[in-house]
């Protein structure tokens, strides 16, 4: 079956299975924020309008100098990207037609990209329901690569991995003049993150990936940035599209981080549900992964896969992202983000039919 690539397709998901879109749904397979963008975006919308004739800053001075004190990191090591989408592409293509190794499962859009460059791609596959990242069992796959792509928090499964982990596979990476993409697209909806930008300066081969349309609800906006040292940077750049991020997404991200009290809101909010969700699958006897963000990975553990699940939920106007194109995955987990708390208890009173349909049985 040709699945759709990736999650918030519902039309194209229902074609795929051969059933009619219901007029009622609730989608949980995009990883957005269930708050919504801050209401700061609404307030000034109209401020927004007077901007869209003016060509964009092509430098993005206002939003990297915005980000750069925030961060406390330099501004000519910070790249403005139309979504962290953007970035990837940028990076996999300054790597073009080298050796990359990808930590599975994870984004598909690093491999995708690596391979419209003719990378020679090398995969280490984790190995579920802990999916745990033993940074030895990957240096040999390093002696000879150009670049490591990494996810942390990881997409699809959740988890965060040890900062222990994480530099010692930037030390082995050193060693071997191999760069490491470190994509943490998700690392601000995590209440205690150790921010990997203060090692920057410490390690000239990392490149860090951030997103913003995740935290702040702006997918349809498209913005992301990347940090690095600023002779990456450069070479960055140089393969950027001119004007490829737009006037309302700089004035927008601007605007966005200066809400800290939202970003707080919505931390608080998602470790209350999460740990709401995570004691009802425990108690019907379903198994996720030990996920610390807004999304996680489930399965009943009774099934062989999970497509009569699946298109048991679908039925049911419930569309969780499917795992069928995740390399080592291949359909034995379902993707959900945490949504509203009403939508929450939906996906809970739906799951408890199915539990008395398949009591814990083989």
């Amino acid at each position: 079956m040709n699945w759709p690539s990736h999650g918030s397709n519902p039309r194209y998901l229902y074609e795929a299975m051969g059933h009619t879109l219901p007029k009622e749904y609730i989608d949980y397979s995009a990883n957005i924020n269930p708050l919504g963008p801050p209401s700061s975006l609404m307030e000034k919308w109209m401020d927004f309008y007077q901007e869209i004739h003016v060509y964009p800053d092509p430098f993005a001075k206002g939003l990297k100098e915005r980000i750069a004190k925030k961060e406390q990191i330099p501004v000519d090591s910070i790249l403005i990207g139309n979504g962290g989408a953007e970035l990837i592409a940028l990076t996999a293509r300054m790597f073009s037609g080298k050796k990359v190794v990808i930590i599975e499962p994870t984004f598909s859009e690093y491999e995708k990209n690596c391979r419209v460059n003719q990378c020679d791609i090398v995969y280490h596959q984790l190995k579920g329901p802990s999916f745990e990242l033993n940074p030895a069992d990957i240096q040999d796959s390093l002696i000879e690569a150009d670049a490591l792509f990494i996810c942390n928090p990881n997409n699809p499964t959740g988890i965060q991995y040890p900062v222990s982990t994480i530099l010692s596979i930037l030390e082995e990476c050193e060693k071997h003049n191999c760069s490491v993409i470190l994509d943490e697209a998700f690392y601000d909806f995590l209440v205690d993150y150790e921010s990997y930008l203060s090692y920057i300066n410490q390690y000239s081969n990392l490149i860090i990936i951030r997103s913003m349309t995740k935290m702040f609800s702006i997918p349809g906006i498209r913005l992301g940035y990347l940090v690095a040292e600023p002779f990456v940077i450069k070479q960055l750049s140089e393969l950027q599209s001119h004007w490829s991020t737009n006037t309302i997404a700089l004035v927008a991200g601007e605007l966005c981080l200066q809400d800290g009290l939202f970003i707080k809101e919505t931390q608080d909010y998602i470790f209350l549900e999460r740990k709401r969700l995570f004691h009802f699958f425990q108690n019907q006897n379903f198994v996720v992964t030990p996920s610390e963000v807004n999304f996680y990975l489930m399965q009943d553990p009774y099934l062989q896969d999970q497509f009569e699940l699946f298109e048991y939920l679908l039925h049911n106007g419930l569309i969780p992202r499917h795992t069928f194109n995740f390399p080592g995955l291949e359909g034995k987990w379902l993707r959900f983000a945490i949504k509203s708390r009403e939508e929450n208890d939906r996906l809970l009173e739906v799951l408890a039919k199915w539990r008395q349909l398949h009591p814990l049985s083989l």
